[in-house]
């Protein structure tokens, strides 16, 4: 066992009980892959790796409905309230490759509304846990009506997927849309305002 190798292990067991129980599980699948996780440029592979997923995985460990409430406010306004171009990336449970882009996300308030900051943090919460697109359009959705209970919620997400991009088909720059809405977005009016407002430029 080299220097550097028990160097690792110190560092490791600074980690997190999670990091710690990942590291061997990625230096097994580096071997089964044919490398040799004792040479230089692959000793710290595995704790970069762990500490990576168990941030990119951070989301399972925070409450989205919690974080809405916290910056819940009672006030008499009945307009739609618009957060567009919220970037988030996610890791497809199919392939653990990344999926990217934008959510763009309305309610119409029925009492309450919540402080802007919080709609892209529950994109960032949800995002940040193993997800397939339409999973994810649909929990940021239902997180809202759960929480401040509004007339109407729509979300629509453009994202790109890097299982489509690095294997299998290998169709470079398609995007693929999905979108859920309730309430006053089942009105096609009311749909088409919304899509019209975060398509300007």
């Amino acid at each position: 066992m080299t220097n550097e190798t028990l160097n690792i292990q110190q560092l490791a067991a600074n980690e997190s009980e999670a990091v710690q129980g990942m590291m061997p599980h990625v230096s097994a699948l580096l071997g089964l892959m044919g490398e040799d996780c004792e040479r230089e440029g692959l000793v710290k592979t595995p704790l970069r790796v762990a500490k990576a997923m168990a941030d990119l995985t951070r989301g399972y460990k925070m409450d989205p409905i919690a974080t809405l409430n916290s910056a819940k406010f009672q006030e008499d306004y009945n307009q739609m309230v618009i957060v567009k171009d919220i970037q988030f990336y996610s890791l497809c449970e199919h392939h653990l490759l990344p999926f990217y882009g934008k959510a763009h996300v309305a309610y119409i308030p029925n009492g309450y509304i919540c402080g802007l900051s919080k709609i892209p943090r529950v994109v960032d919460i949800f995002s940040h846990r193993l997800q397939v697109q339409e999973r994810l359009t649909l929990q940021i959705k239902e997180a809202i009506e759960e929480a401040l209970h509004p007339q109407g919620v729509m979300v629509v997400i453009e994202a790109e997927h890097m299982c489509m991009q690095m294997r299998g088909v290998e169709k470079q720059h398609s995007l693929t849309t999905t979108s859920a809405f309730s309430g006053a977005f089942n009105q096609a009016k009311t749909r088409e305002e919304f899509l019209s407002l975060i398509h300007r430029s």
